[in-house]
């Protein structure tokens, strides 16, 4: 299995643009999904599903309002009803996005053959202007009683490009790998 993915990943490398942060970004949290999703977790798109459902309503709501029957001194009222409308489900939806993803780029269920009932958060940060890169792995239940503590990494970036902007991504997996295998780990009980 690992001759397969450093097959793939010498035909195909990861490439981004050293200059922009988004990119570099993207290309990380792209690779840490991978990973996680090879260990064993499938991925959680509820999230995503309401967003894009919250999202088709707000297009809906534009569209009608841009296509009403009537011209506008006749219908005053039904565009005010989808102005209000449309500013209901937008800060709806930004509330959503601000209380439950943050910086989120993965939700999991728990793998099949885990006795723990979270699955996983997992989210990243690579601020404007810096090179450090935060992974944070967390349960998406932290009230449960199978959920682990919080972990998380900060690293520069440049120890996985190289000056070509290539990923390295033997050198990021293992990092990953090692962060994973941290929140894993059971924790000390207590005497």
């Amino acid at each position: 299995m690992q001759e397969n993915k450093s097959d793939s990943a010498s035909k195909n490398p990861k490439k981004a643009n050293l200059l922009d942060h988004h990119s570099i970004k993207h290309i990380l949290d792209e690779s840490v999904t991978e990973i996680v999703t090879g260990r064993g977790y499938v991925e959680d798109v509820r999230m995503s599903n309401v967003r894009l459902f919250l999202g088709t309503i707000i297009i809906a709501i534009a569209l009608f309002a841009q296509f009403y029957k009537k011209k506008f001194p006749e219908n005053r009222d039904f565009l005010i009803l989808c102005i209000v409308l449309y500013i209901v489900f937008n800060v709806l939806l930004q509330l959503i996005i601000f209380t439950k993803e943050k910086n989120a780029i993965l939700f999991t269920y728990p793998p099949a053959d885990s006795f723990t009932s979270t699955g996983l958060v997992v989210s990243s940060k690579l601020p404007r202007f810096s090179d450090m890169y935060t992974l944070v792995i967390a349960s998406s239940d932290p009230k449960s009683i199978s959920a682990n503590q919080p972990v998380q990494f900060t690293k520069s970036v440049t120890q996985w490009f190289t000056k070509d902007g290539v990923l390295v991504e033997g050198l990021f997996w293992k990092d990953v790998e090692a962060l994973i295998n941290e929140y894993q780990r059971e924790p000390k009980k207590r005497k």
